[in-house]
Order: structure tokens, then C-alpha cells, then sequence
């Protein structure tokens, strides 16, 4: 057994998972709501059965840190009309292809014979674009602050090559300014997040200090096993039971305050600050990244005129409450039944990090 894979089990330990939950049970007095912000998260805590080990008092919410889930439909359809054009190979990261645009998702068009290519990084994506010249290569930038740096680094890497082939359709979001959108609400219900440990690992985690101390919350930045979700949440509910709002670092292995640096100034150089449309939700001013000018060049929205193409949300899917934490993915009407991962009618239902998949893969159907 190597190092990796017995710190790995030392997470996963039963034995010890039930130890930070008998703490838990000893020292919550009163209901409290806490948000996990990543879909990855909420994938963990359904499939280890954590939120039914939980102390009644104890009620987990899912947040709106799942990319694919948040990408608007709008931007899926501006998507669909890139790769549908003869001349383009449009390349994305796989669980966008099952993502449901207005009338079809990527799978169709790739059925209907287009060029539509699964990667597992946007480098393969300027790759294929050397290899192709008499193409134009489209990458699908999605992803939270976690994927922003090796996207950043493609555009300069098409710059180093003076490929005039390759560009990338943006969809970043941010997280900050969702947990000001989320708080700011009068319905919200969260007392406390959850913070996801890789994004914190990339940006680290003095962007949340205002946010508790604004909003009077506490957060934790937490890992992703069982053991780092279970210590996250004893931390959380020792500051609520106290009164304090502090930010906390439950994931110290992986996460620093500062978070890393030459990522962030590789952003930096690459992206700006935008306001951003998240499916469901609406628009959170500054809550996304765009190119900046000097790499306007390597925006597919503008490549290929795509920037009119507006879209309406469904009226039946429920995406937007259920990633705001107002709804959990069994409140909805046409949950597994309707809306099933083969005929879905929300990103959630299909993305490896969406609350609906997790519910409906997991002991939750009911």
C-alpha cells in the first residue's frame, strides 16, 4: 500500500468518521443550516451516507458550486452553434455533452456529424489545433477559479504558437461573489459553508474573511472524504454554538491562506472580472472571468458572433432554488421521473457534480 493510498483510507475511515459524528451529536443544542458550496462534495456526503448519519439537528444544503450545473443555457446554445459549424472542432470536458441546449446537446450534434471531441485538458485542445491548421479549434472554458489557471494557459500557450486557430468559449464563474448573492437574499436560509478545498487551494481563502464578518458566518474550508467533511461540519457548528463567525482551514494538507500564487497572477494576466449569468439564478455582478482585451482574439463568442443568442430558462426545472439551497432535487415535481439522467431537463441531473445526479445515483429517489 503506498502513502497516497493509505492517507486516502484514513479519510475514509468508519471508525473515525463516527467519532467526529459522536462529537457532533455531544455538541449541537439547536437546528442549524449549512451550505456545501461543491457538488463534489455533495457527491462524497450522499454517497458515504454522511447527511443520514448527521444528528437530526443538523440539515446539509446544496450549493451552487457545480460549473456545469451553473452554465447558463444561453451559453450552451451559443455552444451548439459553434460546433455545429462545418469548419469547427469544438472540444470540451465530458460532461457537457449530455447538458441539454434548447432543442439538442453536444452528443447530437457530434451524432448528427460534427466535430465535437472529448478532452481532458483545454492543452489537448491546443493541441489538436497544431494538428489541424485548416480548422478552428474551440475549447468550452468552463469551471470555477480550480479550472481557471490551465485555461488561462492555453490562451497563452495558442499566443506562444501564433495559433490563429484556436480560441475558447468562456464560462467562468467565481465563487465569492455567489456566497455574497446567496447571503444577501432575503430568503436564504444558510447559517454556515462549507468551503471547497480546491478552489481555496488555488485562491486560498482570505477572499471569504469579509464575507463572514459582513454576513456574520462562519465558514470552513473543507476537504473532500468523508473525515474532512465530517470534521468541516463539527467546526462549523462549534462556531455557531458559540457565536463566532470566523474562517476556518479544515483542509491545512492541501490549503494555505494566500492559496497559489502563480496561479492566481496567471488568472490575472489572462482574465478579468465580469459580471456573469448563472443558469437558474440570474446575473451576479463581477461574479465571472472574461479574456481581457490584449486576448480578444482568442474569444470564440466574438470569433464566431455568437453574443445575440439569448435563451429562457425552463419554467419546470427547479436548478436554480435547488443550487441556491431553497430546494433540495426530491422537492422537485418531475424528479426522477420527467427529468432522469438519460432525458434531463437541467445540467444538475447530468453533471458528475450536479445535486440532482448525486440524489437520483444515490438512496434519495424517495
Amino acid at each position: 500500500m503506498n502513502d497516497i493510498t493509505r492517507l486516502t483510507d484514513d479519510f475514509r475511515d468508519s471508525s473515525r468518521v463516527k467519532s467526529v459524528l459522536d462529537q457532533i451529536q455531544a455538541e449541537v443544542t439547536r437546528p442549524w443550516v449549512i451550505m456545501e458550496i461543491c457538488g463534489g462534495q455533495t457527491h462524497s456526503i450522499l454517497q458515504s451516507g454522511l447527511d443520514q448519519l448527521l444528528p437530526p439537528e443538523i440539515e446539509l444544503v446544496h450549493g451552487p458550486g457545480c460549473p456545469v450545473c451553473v452554465t447558463p443555457l444561453e451559453l450552451i446554445d451559443k455552444a451548439l452553434a459553434i460546433a455545429s459549424q462545418p469548419n469547427v472542432i469544438f472540444c470540451s470536458f465530458g460532461d457537457m455533452l449530455r447538458v441539454p441546449g434548447s432543442h439538442n446537446d453536444l452528443f447530437s450534434i457530434r451524432a448528427s456529424g460534427g466535430h465535437v471531441r472529448v478532452v481532458y485538458s483545454p492543452l489537448d485542445a491546443v493541441r489538436i489545433a497544431r494538428e489541424n491548421p485548416d480548422k478552428q479549434v474551440v475549447f468550452f472554458a468552463i469551471g470555477f477559479e480550480t479550472t481557471a489557471p490551465v485555461n488561462a494557459t492555453s490562451v497563452l500557450q495558442a499566443e506562444a504558437l501564433q495559433l490563429s486557430n484556436y480560441s475558447i468559449l468562456v464560462s467562468h464563474v467565481r465563487v465569492p461573489p455567489a456566497m455574497h448573492a446567496i447571503l444577501s437574499s432575503p430568503l436564504s436560509r444558510v447559517q454556515g459553508f462549507l468551503a471547497a478545498g480546491h478552489v481555496c487551494a488555488v485562491m486560498g481563502y482570505w477572499e471569504y474573511l469579509p464575507i463572514a464578518e459582513q454576513y456574520r458566518v462562519p465558514i470552513v474550508v473543507t476537504g473532500f472524504e468523508p473525515l474532512d467533511l465530517a470534521q468541516g461540519i463539527l467546526m462549523t457548528v462549534r462556531q455557531l454554538e458559540s457565536g463566532r463567525y470566523e474562517v476556518e482551514n479544515g483542509y491545512p494538507r492541501i490549503v494555505t491562506r494566500e492559496g497559489n500564487q502563480a496561479a492566481q497572477e496567471i488568472i490575472q494576466r489572462v482574465f478579468e472580472p465580469c459580471d456573469r449569468n448563472w443558469r437558474g439564478i440570474g446575473t451576479i455582478p463581477e461574479s465571472g472571468w472574461q479574456l481581457r482585451g490584449a486576448y480578444s482574439q482568442f474569444d470564440a463568442e466574438k470569433r464566431f458572433q455568437v453574443q445575440s443568442i439569448h435563451t429562457r430558462e425552463s419554467e419546470i426545472c427547479i436548478a436554480g432554488l435547488i443550487l441556491q439551497g431553497l430546494k433540495k432535487p426530491s422537492d422537485c415535481p418531475v424528479f426522477g421521473t420527467v427529468c432522469t439522467p438519460q432525458n434531463p431537463l437541467g445540467a444538475p441531473m447530468v453533471s458528475s457534480e450536479g445535486a440532482c445526479s448525486a440524489y437520483f445515483r444515490f438512496h434519495k429517489r424517495d
